[in-house]
């Protein structure tokens, strides 16, 4: 095998790593906040899940990164291997100082950085003006519908201040109309598009969806006894924690499959775009490999700085983020689980009030969140340009 090749796989399986390494947080920093677990019992189990769980879905997230970002012709090795390498300093960094970032858009932002150096902008996939139309139609009609169904809510409550309903309305409209037309197939999105998209849905979805999960919790069981539900959420935390984990685990040990493919192809190793089971194998044990050696200053910001969490809480929040992975991972879209469960945990502490919720770590978070894909193809950009005028061959 070409040792370039070579060195591309180990490149891809070394972002899995830190992937997994800066992502252990999204898997253990509920179980951990609520001492269900240990840190050492937490990141084994999340680590034995994540390496079976890209095993039970479809590979259609490979898909996506391998061939639906960059135009296949444009998808070189060195375009790959500067890309990721680029991505993963900027994961190992944001790792060291404790800040949630998504490895997915690194990632992404590394891949379109370099590609854009070599083959200008044309080596992007762009998503076309008519799709992007329909999601504006679509995603205004979900806005109306929600802002008037909130503002008519507000009304029978006889609250004062009518148009903060209609901006939340709309909002959550948006956010849920379009993964429901996307369900219907009425929206086809695919690509960068529903990478840009999902960064803003993903996480509202989770925080949606834990909210009312919590909501229902507390209701349900309000007039229980609490050290009995306690210990009761304590034992099932556990099964939500695992399914949280399936769900990391077959998302985003994709990218590195993606990736080894891709290269695989244009090594001419393959043919078609069909993720081998050795690749399948090798990026789930890195993934796995990483989240053992687990980021402790990311979980400690997950676990402790965005709320206090209860077991219930923790529960809820595992939930939510599971079932976002599962319904994005079935339709072939990368997202960062790291959105998604910071989603979830702001939900699950919102049901205590809005004082509940630390909004100061969250604005830094949502911050680097916003930066992490223009500045890590930024940064790739400038790296493939500078190697591309020392060694003109690349």
């Amino acid at each position: 095998m070409d040792p370039i090749l070579v060195f591309g796989i180990t490149t891809a399986l070394l972002f899995n790593f830190l992937n997994g390494l800066h992502d252990a947080a999204n898997s253990i920093s509920t179980i951990v906040a609520t001492r269900v677990l240990t840190p050492l019992q937490a990141v084994c189990l999340a680590a034995f899940f994540n390496l079976i769980g890209p095993l039970f879905f479809t590979t259609a997230i490979a898909k996506t990164i391998g061939k639906g970002i960059i135009a296949p012709g444009w998808l070189t090795l060195d375009v790959i291997i500067i890309g990721i390498l680029v991505a993963s300093f900027w994961i190992y960094a944001t790792a060291h100082i404790g800040i949630p970032i998504s490895s997915t858009h690194a990632m992404v932002g590394g891949l379109i950085g370099t590609a854009v150096a070599y083959g200008g902008i044309t080596a992007v996939i762009l998503p076309t003006a008519g799709l992007v139309l329909e999601v504006f139609v679509c995603g205004a009609a979900g806005a109306c519908i929600g802002a008037l169904f909130l503002a008519g809510v507000a009304r029978r409550k006889q609250e004062p201040d009518i148009r903060h309903y209609l901006r939340l309305g709309a909002f959550f409209g948006f956010v849920f109309s379009v993964p429901f037309f996307i369900i219907i197939h009425v929206l086809p999105i695919s690509g960068l598009l529903s990478i840009i998209l999902f960064i803003m849905i993903s996480p509202s979805l989770g925080f949606a969806g834990a909210f009312l999960l919590g909501c229902l919790v507390i209701r349900t069981c309000r007039n229980k006894d609490q050290n009995k539900m306690n210990r009761i959420f304590n034992k099932i935390q556990i099964v939500s924690a695992s399914f949280y984990s399936i769900g990391h685990g077959s998302n985003d040990a994709q990218h590195a499959m993606g990736i080894i493919t891709a290269m695989l192809i244009t090594a001419g190793v393959l043919s078609d775009f069909s993720v081998p089971l050795w690749v399948i194998l090798i990026s789930s044990a890195a993934i796995s490999l990483g989240t053992l050696t687990g980021g402790w200053k990311i979980v400690q910001t997950m676990a402790k700085r965005i709320t206090h969490l209860r077991p219930y809480q923790g529960f809820c929040a595992e939930t939510g983020g599971g079932l976002v992975l599962l319904f994005v991972t079935i339709f072939g879209v990368p997202v960062s689980s790291t959105h998604a469960i910071t989603g979830c945990i702001m939900g699950v502490g919102a049901t205590q009030g809005s004082a509940a919720v630390q909004w100061s770590v969250i604005q830094k978070i949502v911050t680097a969140w916003i930066i992490t894909i223009p500045l890590t193809a930024g940064c790739a950009y400038l790296v493939f340009s500078g190697l591309q005028y020392i060694w003109p061959a690349i």
